[in-house]
């Protein structure tokens, strides 16, 4: 175990196996449900005066709620803490893009927990922490995947085309056309999974897209909603994909009935930030449950975020609340109380088993520090700025700005100058965290993509998740039009010796064109397409440098070079009139 730096106040004891008796004599199946920016005010049982939600509602009133909920701003840190029980800063995923979307290699999930345990474990949506080797959902303990790749359904780094309706997603690694919504897909395929597995313990995450933008929905959630239509945000269908999980939420409920699962099932249901889509920048539009902020902010509404959980054979049922300072990096180790999970003695954990709350067995945690800290960048969060240090009702923004949240939920009276020994004493804390931080690998260390390895024959790097300065972008429809960047840059190891093939592309390979033109065919015809002229693509790798030409009608632009084993940076970038812009797409494999 890691040493912990003592702290004015202590920072999060580590985790020890729990020894707590279950219940049930049987292990409890977990089923795991995460939303994708669906914010504090984004349910009806929160108050929200417009958006219908009966089946979560119901929920709610038979769960056990951690009403002060933490997680971070956006969707892969939260992930992240999650799959770990670390903090963004301690286990490397820190942003949504940039090289710092993915699990450093080795990491042990909770998934890898489950399965050690003895658990079928599968993963239903948007796993977002890596698309290659080796943490790929099926890498990191998954023994089913069905999934989108990377942040979003239509993202560049998806399989082009996808839109939310009739996709290609990919199961076990392999792409595979599927009918219906996206949403109906992740429960349909959780429900069969579970059906199969109905008579060994089962792991089922089930982390949606949904509500994430682009906001698609069958026109029928939305009708509804039509008239909460602004200028500003599209409420209608934000909302009426929320009712689609709603729906399917219920149609769950009623198959564990159905199939006598529910008593020892553990539920919960979380989302992964502030909302995305229903509240304004300027918070003049929606609802937000009484919180500032939405999703990429540091006040309450960015982070604070529902959990319920209910466990009837537990006797974790009941509409009680818990209003403890809880966060994301509980879940590990709480789920391993619950189900008494063997857990690895030398894995260095930041939360703490919040069990003994829900079994009735204490009334209270001991009083802790909570951090958000994540960085949309390659570079760590920084110490303090921005960042949201929590302890019982106290709030520090960003190192200089503390709220009393019990008094002021909105957060708009700033309590600094009448509190100094309160910021004295949470700056500490922070300053020990970071401290601390800095002596793990993964603080510096880039996660890499391992080339070359059987488990992938074959790698995909995308500009979506390259390293550099500009501000990247995601969506396909960025690609079309031939947005350029100067993120460039890609962390990578080469698992085996020998000669490689790497190709720059415009395009992806299921959509293929030239560099120089347009896709002859394009899935659903769903972009406006320009085109990009370069004269030359330069490929930087291992103390290498070379340079080809590319043609009118090339459709690749092919390296064929020879590697030795180690962890190296590839650089790769298309150059048009001198100036150099990074490559959209490039794909690696061992020739030999």
């Amino acid at each position: 175990m890691r040493k912990i730096i003592p702290l004015l106040f202590a920072l999060l004891p580590l985790f020890a196996t729990s020894t707590i008796i279950r219940a049930a004599d049987a292990p409890p199946n977990v089923i795991f449900i995460l939303t994708d920016d669906q914010g504090p005010g984004d349910l009806g049982a929160h108050g929200n005066p417009w958006l219908k939600t009966p089946h979560l509602d119901q929920f709610h009133a038979e769960s056990v709620r951690f009403t002060d909920y933490h997680v971070s701003p956006v969707c892969t840190p939260t992930r992240g803490a999650l799959m770990t029980g670390r903090y963004p800063i301690n286990n490397g995923a820190w942003a949504t893009y940039k090289g710092r979307d993915a699990l450093s290699p080795d990491t042990t999930t909770l998934a890898d927990i489950f399965q050690a345990n003895g658990y079928q474990t599968g993963l239903f949506g948007k796993w977002h922490l890596g698309d290659a080797y080796p943490v790929r959902a099926t890498d990191s303990g998954f023994g089913l995947s069905v999934q989108h790749k990377s942040g979003g359904v239509g993202e560049l780094s998806d399989y082009w085309g996808n839109n939310y309706f009739d996709d290609t997603y990919f199961v076990n690694n392999e792409p595979r056309p599927l009918e219906g919504y996206c949403t109906d897909i992740w429960f349909d395929e959780a429900m069969k999974f579970m059906r199969e597995n109905r008579d060994r313990p089962f792991f089922a995450y089930i982390p949606t897209n949904a509500p994430h933008g682009p906001f698609f929905v069958p026109e029928k959630y939305a009708a509804p909603y039509r008239e909460l239509e602004g200028t500003k945000i599209n409420r209608a269908a934000f909302y009426g994909m929320i009712a689609n999980i709603d729906e399917n939420f219920g149609r769950l409920e009623a198959f564990l009935h159905e199939t006598g699962l529910a008593d020892n099932t553990i539920v919960i249901f979380m989302t992964d930030n502030g909302s995305g889509g229903g509240v304004s920048n300027d918070e003049t539009i929606g609802y937000n449950n009484g919180l500032r902020g939405r999703k990429g902010r540091y006040t309450d509404g960015g982070h604070r975020v529902p959990f319920f959980i209910r466990w009837p054979d537990g006797k974790v049922t009941g509409g009680r609340d818990i209003d403890d300072p809880t966060a994301h990096v509980d879940v590990l180790p709480t789920l391993a109380g619950l189900c008494n999970l063997d857990v690895p003695a030398d894995l260095e954990l930041d939360g703490v088993d919040l069990s003994p709350l829900l079994l009735g067995q204490k009334d209270h945690l001991a009083e802790r520090t909570v951090f958000v800290h994540n960085n949309q960048d390659w570079r760590p969060p920084a110490d303090v700025n921005p960042s949201a240090i929590i302890r019982g009702k106290w709030r520090l923004m960003n190192g200089t700005e503390l709220y009393d949240t019990t008094t002021d939920r909105h957060q708009d009276h700033d309590l600094s100058a009448q509190h100094p020994e309160i910021v004295e004493a949470l700056l500490a804390d922070n300053a020990a965290f970071v401290a601390q931080s800095k002596t793990n690998s993964e603080y510096f260390e880039f996660p890499v993509s391992i080339v070359g390895h059987d488990a992938q024959p074959g790698v995909k790097l995308t500009i979506q998740h390259a390293i550099g300065e500009d501000a990247g972008f995601w969506k396909c429809e960025q690609v079309a039009a031939g947005l350029k960047s100067r993120n460039n840059k890609h962390a990578v190891q080469i698992g085996r010796a020998g000669r490689y093939r790497i190709s720059f592309r415009r395009w992806p390979t299921e959509c293929p064109g030239p560099i120089h033109g347009i896709p002859a065919e394009n899935p659903k015809d769903l972009f406006d397409y320009q085109t990009i002229t370069p004269e030359l693509a330069r490929l930087e790798i291992a103390n290498q440098i070379i340079e080809v030409p590319i043609d009118a009608d090339d459709e690749a632009a092919v390296f064929e070079i020879n590697l030795e084993p180690g962890k190296t940076i590839l650089t790769n970038d298309f150059i048009e009139d001198g100036e150099a812009f990074g490559v959209y797409y490039t794909y690696i494999s061992r020739l030999d």
